[in-house]
């Protein structure tokens, strides 16, 4: 998102209640795009790139689609009907235009984006039917100095590396647009496109990144496509493969073909878990061709009311990657690329001291901007995330033990992430002093603690040197120990975090973690019943502390007492996707655990879990269109922030899996499908 845009957003925003102005949203609309490139199709069709955190290439800023009948344009407004084309990522829009309808599919295939319109209805055979298409991009991130190229039948709009090109079915008039000027960034009214093409200074339509085109729609039913590339090579090249992938998509059952073999290439079928394919695409969608994935669509690119969203975080990554490798040993998926790609993505960006930096870019697993990058500067700060690395470490052990046990540069990454853990780890069996999975405090907190113990107890579970395994099982028994520090017995639950000496007890949502923590300590060393006392009575408290069921149409869990981020005029804090699938997960595990150990609360905690994790499954009160999970939603049931957010799909999946395996024996029994950490 480039400042024009950022700025016309602020206009048209301000003084909304549940919007924060000059921000991108994506809480409405569709993504396409599975591999390097990812495309957002609004309700009114317009498109839009969030594509750079997965291929370093910025592409389509904004743009606007109508049809010109009979010297009239219809611009396509934002009531559009949306949907994805059966188990596919083909984002199909439905427009009225008149007496007729026009039907839109975009499909976005590595650095392609294709875009389809056909005219249906009673007017549809009519003559002389145009599309208008305005189309803003931003190479390398652009608005200025950039510059376009005519090439007859394509159109070019370039900076430096970047290259982004547009070509169509039919034949192709293009012109150029010329973006805001001061005194409109200026105005109180935002800027509207496409404006009138006449301007004083006739190089400027040259000199920009918009560019106006025409294009007749031909046929007996009149259609055509349009397409864009990214490019950041040869020119020749590009221009060939653009200019052919416009011929070879002319008919809208070419591409929606070609949208069902690539969700035959990369969505796994999710047997018997419902909504389970609407997960898997969600976290497709975010994945770059590294096997990392970003948080989220980038939504704040000016860190205007946020850090940003368009990185990878090794706490969010690995947890996904846990919870797949989790759902994968169920129900057999077929994710073995995707827990290497992980694997390899965390060895290849493992500091030289054992730790994991703050984020990275997914595209390169370069180091991203952060406000953690503690262990990058000095070695010897309290902003690191000391959790992140534990989940990584967690994840790499698991994936030793599960899948790859000959996988050497995992091995050594997994001795090098135990001194890093070992160096964060105070000589009373806690973490020191470090940000918090929420990024919003400092101190000694209990999910930091839950973390370390799930890390040090899958180290020692992994096929690794005996020492090594010994080492690791020593210091989960004295961070099980130590946990005592961090309980509250006027509250029955285990603190939030330990602040210069003060105890911070209110309720968190990541405290959940001490569930999953527990579950791997039980199957090294076992769990005493005063713990599981414990742990039952932590449960319950936060999630009946944290549920929020105010009076609209969502239920679900906040993510700590007293949460004020972007709560806006809401005097409560809001529901959050995550925490939600979290309580789903904690309790559904908390049940297992416990029935292992001949307890009976088990059928509660799995019924209080079905509960939850009704609210983020199909038709569940935070589930929105094409199964997204957003992270967040207000009490009247819009949705903000990131959208859809990958790591409560991923929760989601695994607890739907967990569940579907307890209710079939088929899955049950099968050959080493057991659950993870059992």
């Amino acid at each position: 998102m480039e400042l024009h845009g950022a700025l016309n957003d602020f206009k048209r925003s301000q003084g909304d209640p549940r919007r924060f102005p000059g921000e991108r949203r994506s809480t409405t609309g569709l993504f396409s795009g599975l591999d390097e490139r990812l495309v957002h199709v609004a309700p009114d069709g317009s498109i839009r790139d969030y594509s750079y955190p997965l291929s370093g290439l910025a592409g389509i800023e904004r743009s606007r689609f109508g049809l010109e009948r009979d010297g009239d344009v219809h611009w396509f407004d934002a009531d559009g009907d949306q949907r994805y084309v059966d188990d596919t990522a083909v984002v199909e829009t439905t427009h009225a235009v008149g007496d007729a309808t026009c039907v839109q599919y975009d499909l976005t295939i590595g650095r392609l984006h294709l875009t389809h319109f056909a005219l249906e209805g009673e007017d549809g055979a009519a003559a002389d039917v145009t599309l208008r298409a305005c189309i803003g991009f931003a190479p390398d991130g652009r608005a200025g100095r950039v510059g376009q190229l005519w090439h007859g039948d394509a159109v070019e709009v370039h900076h430096d590396t970047e290259h982004d090109f547009l070509a169509a079915s039919t034949e192709l008039s293009a012109t150029g647009q010329v973006p805001e000027r001061f005194a409109e960034l200026l105005a109180a009214e935002p800027v509207d496109f496409p404006r009138s093409p006449t301007d004083d200074r006739y190089e400027e339509a040259r000199l920009s990144p918009i560019a106006m085109t025409e294009l007749e729609l031909t046929g007996s039913s009149p259609s055509a496509t349009i397409a864009t590339l990214l490019a950041d090579g040869d020119r020749t090249d590009a221009l060939e493969r653009v200019r052919t992938a416009a011929a070879d998509y002319a008919d809208g059952g070419a591409v929606l073909e070609a949208g069902r073999g690539q969700a035959r290439d990369r969505l796994p079928d999710p047997d018997g878990i419902e909504g389970g394919l609407a997960d898997l695409r969600a976290l497709a969608l975010l994945r770059a061709p590294t096997g990392a994935r970003m948080a989220g669509p980038e939504f704040d690119p000016f860190y205007r009311y946020s850090g940003g969203y368009g990185y990878t975080w090794f706490r969010d990554d690995a947890e996904i990657a846990g919870f797949l490798l989790e759902a994968d040993r169920r129900l057999a998926l077929g994710l073995e690329e995707w827990h290497a790609k992980s694997a390899r993505f965390y060895v290849d960006t493992q500091l030289a001291d054992g730790t994991w930096p703050h984020r990275v870019w997914p595209h390169n697993g370069a180091l991203a901007p952060g406000w953690a990058h503690g262990r990058v500067e000095d070695g010897d700060s309290e902003e690191y995330q000391a959790d992140q690395t534990a989940s990584v470490a967690s994840f790499l052990a698991t994936y030793l033990r599960r899948v790859d046990a000959d996988d050497e540069a995992v091995r050594e990454a997994l001795v090098a992430a135990l001194d890093g853990l070992d160096d964060s780890l105070d000589a009373d069996g806690l973490p020191g002093r470090v940000q918090n999975a929420w990024e919003n405090m400092t101190g000694r907190f209990a999910h930091t603690t839950a973390t370390f113990l799930e890390a040090y107890a899958a180290i020692a579970r992994a096929p690794v040197d005996e020492s090594l395994a010994a080492r690791a099982r020593e210091r989960a028994a004295t961070v099980y120990e130590a946990l005592d520090d961090l309980w509250v017995p006027e509250r029955g639950v285990y603190a939030m975090r330990v602040d210069d000496g003060d105890v911070d007890d209110r309720l968190d949502g990541s405290t959940l973690a001490l569930v999953g923590a527990h579950r791997a300590y039980d199957a090294l060393e076992g769990v005493d019943d005063e713990r599981l006392d414990r742990l039952v009575s932590h449960v319950e408290t936060t999630l009946d502390g944290l549920s929020r069921n105010p009076d609209g149409p969502v239920e679900g869990l906040a993510r700590f007492e007293g949460d004020p981020w972007r709560v806006r005029e809401q005097d409560v804090p809001k529901i959050w996707t995550v925490t939600t699938a979290w309580g789903a997960h904690a309790a559904v595990e908390l049940g297992d655990l416990l029935a292992a150990n001949g307890r009976g609360e088990a059928e509660a905690f799995h019924e209080r879990g079905r509960t939850l994790l009704a609210l983020v499954g199909p038709g569940g009160a935070l589930r929105r269109a094409g199964g997204y999970l957003p992270e967040q939603v207000f009490d009247d049931g819009t949705p903000d922030s990131a959208t859809p957010l990958g790591w409560p799909h991923a929760i989601r999946l695994a607890t739907a899996s967990s569940l579907a395996e307890s209710a079939s024996p088929a899955l049950a029994d099968a050959e080493d499908r057991a659950p993870l950490q059992d």
